[in-house]
């Protein structure tokens, strides 16, 4: 299970916000997150809020969390409605996990149902929903779709069965292939995610992958680099010497290749570990996380941002169930970042996607480092010279050194 959640100061009961959240809302998008907080196997190098079927105790079940997540954006529309928010509806919805799948897709959405009958939606929103590709139908995405659903994100993470072995992955690599034809044919776009930098993967390994997932043609290719996380059964295995280590260069040789072989096929970055066939199949949901957009998080763990006060749920489902059964908030603490740390922030995910950081928002000695970054191969000069901070090739693979230059670290 996950680490430790962050510190933070007491949520209220009521989950009401302060007044300073009403400065700009109108103008601020609006979007919703589900956990599905349930794996039927945990993956070894997993260190996300989910849960086995074994791990889960009392208190809780799969059965009932769609209830129970459905009371809780019930309970946010009304604490947002009450903190004098304008009312606004969701753009984006994004259900991830865990396997959010593995619950009856009629759970799926009656969720959505919920969310639609609350806050409701816009015109064209995007609803995704993560996917182990073993654990779809052609029967369930069609229920999806008919219920508003958009698009489909599979897990593929690899095509070579021994990297798959190391991950813990349990889908056959065959299995994504069909998945994605099953989601074709009830009209949802598709996302493939891929995990470079697997302990015992080639640069020949990582090749295979990108080629298989590009035979599928898919809107949107997602490509990680594998972090080792502390307390995950990968982080035992290297430290007991029975696989070895990532590597860096490793990691920056498969990205080099991704990246070759994505804009060869007609991919374009839009976020350093993110490709997509054009603007429209950018995913949305993840763009307004990037740009400090307003979110409702719902379920176990599931973080929430609204006008830059964030707040975190409890993370066991049944400590989850307990409140929501209450009738207060799930929220376990919340924060308001200071000037500093929003500055921070704002430079860190700007700079991780196409249109970079506006100049005008970094403060003098930042203005002054981006020369020396354009020197360097780091930002693109043209870029720049309109007043954007837009990072190169060469950036994207140094993006935490080119914000410290920036932030003068």
């Amino acid at each position: 299970m996950a680490g430790a959640l962050p510190l933070g100061d007491p949520a209220p009961a009521d989950g009401l916000l302060p007044p300073t959240v009403l400065d700009g809302a109108g103008e601020r998008p609006f979007s919703v997150y589900v956990h599905i907080p349930f794996c039927a196997v945990r993956c070894g190098y997993c260190d996300f809020n989910t849960y086995t079927a074994q791990e889960l105790g009392h208190g809780s079940s799969q059965d009932t969390y769609a209830a129970a997540a459905s009371r809780e954006i019930e309970f946010g529309a009304a604490a947002l409605e009450a903190s004098g928010l304008p009312a606004r509806r969701a753009g984006t919805v994004f259900f991830g996990g865990g396997t959010p799948t593995l619950l009856p897709a009629s759970d799926l959405a009656a969720v959505l149902g919920t969310i639609r009958d609350t806050w409701g939606l816009e015109p064209g929103a995007e609803v995704t929903t993560e996917a182990n590709p073993e654990s779809v139908t052609p029967e369930s995405l069609r229920t999806l779709a008919e219920a508003g659903f958009t698009r489909v994100s599979f897990g593929m993470q690899s095509a070579v069965p021994h990297v798959l072995k190391v991950l813990d992955r349990t889908h056959r690599p065959e299995r994504v292939g069909q998945a994605v034809g099953w989601a074709r044919e009830a009209g949802l776009d598709v996302s493939v995610d891929l995990i470079y930098g697997t302990p015992g993967e080639s640069l020949e390994d990582w090749r295979r992958s990108l080629e298989e997932a590009l035979s599928y043609a898919p809107d949107h290719i997602s490509a990680y680099a594998l972090i080792i996380e502390e307390g995950t059964r990968l982080a035992a295995r290297i430290r007991r010497g029975e696989v070895p280590d990532i590597d860096d260069d490793d990691h920056a040789d498969k990205y080099l290749l991704a990246e070759e072989m994505l804009t060869a096929a007609g991919y374009g970055w839009y976020e350093v570990s993110n490709w997509s066939r054009g603007e429209a199949t950018r995913c949305r949901h993840n763009l307004a996380y990037w740009s400090g957009g307003d979110w409702w998080g719902a379920g176990p763990g599931a973080h929430s941002h609204v006008g830059g006060v964030r707040w975190w749920n409890v993370k066991h489902p049944a400590a989850y169930q307990q409140r929501i059964d209450s009738g207060s908030s799930p929220a376990a603490g919340r924060e308001t970042p200071d000037a500093e740390a929003r500055y921070l922030e704002e430079a860190m995910l700007l700079t991780r996607i196409v249109e970079g950081l506006p100049t005008a928002r970094l403060r003098p000695e930042g203005r002054k480092a981006v020369a020396g970054l354009i020197a360097d191969g780091l930002v693109d000069p043209a870029a720049a010279f309109a007043g954007r901070v837009v990072l190169t090739l060469k950036g994207r693979l140094l993006a935490d050194a080119v914000v410290r230059r920036l932030l003068d670290f």
